[in-house]
């Protein structure tokens, strides 16, 4: 379980919990009993380390299935896309991974540049404080107001 005092950031969770999800997906695609048991624990031990109060044995059964589809349900789509892009599902699964690792670091760094710069006051009206912009591992997202050319 986690100490009271401390607070890790809601995207570090996330993309702990993300790497647990590929890792279960991956343990599935390997068809191996003791990947499949280690995963389990993995999930086990991840969620009991996020926890700041013991859970019920319903609640920790339910997290636990949760995480188990959520590794089913990505095995599956990453499966469907290796066999669409003509690439091997551990090329896919390890690409997930890399993706979670990366949205975390953006996260950091934005987090970090967003503690280093000047807070907006009351004086500055129509500050935006911080667009909701979203990138993933070398597909940013841009906000575009203009006319778009695809339509």
């Amino acid at each position: 379980m986690t100490d009271a005092n401390e607070h890790p950031r809601p995207e570090d969770d996330a993309a702990r919990l993300g790497l647990v999800v590929v890792g279960e997906a991956a343990a599935l695609h390997a068809g191996d009993d003791g990947a499949l048991d280690a995963s389990e624990e993995n999930i086990r031990e991840t969620i009991d380390s996020m926890v700041d109060e013991p859970l019920t044995d319903r609640q920790e059964q339910v997290v636990e299935r949760l995480a188990s589809a959520g590794g089913t349900l990505t095995a599956g789509l990453s499966g469907a896309l290796a066999a669409k892009t003509g690439s091997s599902v551990d090329d896919v699964l390890e690409g997930a991974a890399r993706s979670v690792v990366w949205q975390q670091r953006l996260a950091a760094e934005r987090d970090a540049a967003a503690a280093s710069a000047p807070q907006p006051t009351e004086a500055e009206p129509g500050t935006d404080s911080g667009a909701a912009e979203r990138e993933d591992a070398g597909h940013p997202q841009r906000r575009d107001d203009g006319p778009r050319g695809d339509d």
